[in-house]
């Protein structure tokens, strides 16, 4: 039978730690209940020795200590607790130090006599407007463990999304890394070397040889002006893409460059948070303004702009996205049936769900013609430099002794 690790909490607030046997995740937290404490984290064993690794190595800490609040949170309000008294357990069992003080701070405001979302509100480093509107909106339906459970998934789905996507990205980051490292060395100090000796030796050399020999000179000599040249470019670049026109620029043109690939990351991210704030109860408008946050691609973002228009104006949301012509059509057709039989929201997690399967379909077939595509680049560079010297080399043999 598997083993799971697990993190629970006593009705008093201790904190107990150990193993448990239990066929799935759901029956240990189960088992876990029924003796009398509160499970705040059940994992397999395999994933607990993982997480050390994880830790060390790991990105987005403060998005992961709110994913985590989130889950521990859910768990006790589950669990009949009141919001302070669970506020105020999270405050003591927290390793990290400013999320103590955030947790500390928001129950004293609630203390006070504010509500949770207004609480939350103070902190928007920490927590974004989809988080606060989800709260309130749970807060003022009386679905308060509800709306938190959501969150949850919501974040759950998001960070394994990004990690998909950045995973994806690792081997070709090293590829690029690795392969400029050996043209620089190559360039830099190679060529130089056999410089010396081709000018001793006098003679007419080949046209790509002195070419590359004039580049690998000028780069030994003036490096200094190379990367000086490279970091104002970087640096005007970034500039520019943080203006409203750059950015607007850069998104369109990565759309045209991997369009399919950026339609869907967009339509996950956009029907996920409309899906989730829909269930939470946030009105449509104001779900639709915070799902148009989520989109990072200003062109799809913009897009959403006629969409709103069209729900103040009562014709829903199916006909502007379909007018819009942003999202791919399999999204629009069955957002079309969800607002058709009034389960806009199950459908639009249906969709996200469809497209997070997709995406990541399409991330690993992107990656099966990129990472050759950089093998063969690489190649043909060094190639390049090596033939080069060939055929220099050669041409010696042709020199008068």
């Amino acid at each position: 039978m598997p083993v799971f690790t697990y993190r629970a909490t006593t009705f008093e607030g201790s904190i107990v730690e150990g193993v448990i046997d239990a066929p799935d995740e759901q029956t240990a937290a189960e088992r876990l209940k029924n003796s009398g404490v509160i499970p705040l984290k059940v994992l397999s064993a395999e994933k607990g020795r993982k997480r050390p690794f994880a830790i060390t190595f790991r990105t987005g800490r403060q998005k992961d200590q709110i994913l985590t609040f989130t889950t521990e949170l859910s768990a006790l309000l589950g669990a009949g607790l009141p919001l302070d008294r669970s506020l105020n357990i999270l405050a003591e069992i927290s390793a990290d130090r400013e999320m103590k003080r955030i947790i500390t701070e928001v129950l004293r405001s609630i203390r006070e006599g504010g509500s949770f979302s207004d609480a939350l509100q103070k902190h928007p480093s920490i927590f974004s407007t989809i988080y606060v509107n989800m709260v309130r909106a749970g807060e003022a339906g009386g679905v308060l463990g509800d709306v938190l459970e959501q969150l949850n998934e919501f974040l759950e789905s998001a960070k394994e999304l990004k990690e998909s996507v950045v995973s994806a990205m690792i081997y070709p980051s090293i590829l690029v890394l690795t392969g400029g490292m050996s043209i620089i060395f190559l360039m830099t100090y190679i060529l130089p070397q056999f410089s010396v000796i081709f000018d001793e030796l006098g003679g007419s050399l080949p046209l790509a040889t002195k070419v590359l020999l004039a580049v690998s000179s000028f780069l030994s000599s003036y490096w200094w002006l190379f990367l000086l040249a490279v970091a104002g470019f970087a640096m005007g670049f970034r500039i520019y893409v943080r203006t409203e026109q750059g950015r607007f620029m850069r998104d369109r043109a990565m759309l045209r460059l991997t369009g399919e690939l950026i339609r869907k990351l967009e339509t996950a991210r956009f029907a996920r948070t409309l899906g989730t704030l829909i269930r939470s109860g946030v009105p449509m408008l104001q779900a639709l303004v915070n799902a148009k946050d989520v989109i990072s691609n200003r062109v799809v973002a913009q897009s959403i702009d006629s969409v709103m228009k069209g729900a103040r104006e009562g014709r829903g949301i199916a006909v502007p996205l379909a007018q819009a012509g942003t999202l791919p059509q399999l999204a629009l057709s069955m957002i079309k049936v969800g607002e058709e039989t009034g389960q806009l929201d199950i459908m639009l997690l249906k969709v996200a769900q469809t497209y997070e399967k997709s995406l990541r379909t399409e991330i690993r077939r992107f990656m099966s013609v990129l990472e050759p595509a950089m093998i063969l680049i690489m190649g043909a560079v060094i190639g390049f430099i090596v033939i080069s010297m060939l055929m220099a080399i050669f041409s010696i043999t042709e020199l008068p002794f």
